[in-house]
């Protein structure tokens, strides 16, 4: 191999790298929007450290209010793979699954994970 040969493949291998490198983060960084739905009037959807009623509540939001899915469930339920399909039937692949949410409970830039039930959220 040359000497030029063998820069332009070692620059192809660092581009490639930095590029599956860069694919990865950008999957990790995704975050799918659903919104709050069909809470009863009055009353705000609970968002939980752990994906179970017991668990500590972090948050609570009214209807509306858009969230920031990481695109985890309970069930094995993946909320990146069932976005094609049409809104209803996501309405009901998550229904009786606990999704995981990313949010600010505090306020104060700092965010976490948290759970909500999928019975109250919806595709935005």
């Amino acid at each position: 191999m040359t000497m030029r040969a063998g820069v332009k493949f070692c620059a192809a291998l660092g581009l490639a790298a930095a590029l599956a490198g860069f694919a990865g983060q950008a999957k990790a960084s995704a975050f799918a929007a659903w919104q709050v739905a069909d809470v009863a009037f009055g009353d705000v959807l609970n968002v939980r450290k752990f994906p179970a009623n017991s668990s500590q509540k972090q948050s609570a939001y009214p209807n509306g209010t858009v969230l920031q899915m990481t695109g985890r469930c309970t069930g094995g339920v993946d909320l990146f793979d069932i976005s094609g399909q049409p809104k209803l039937k996501q309405r009901q692949t998550v229904r009786y699954v606990w999704c995981e949410v990313w949010h600010d409970p505090a306020q104060n830039g700092k965010f976490v994970t948290g759970w909500v039930y999928g019975r109250y959220i919806r595709p935005y």
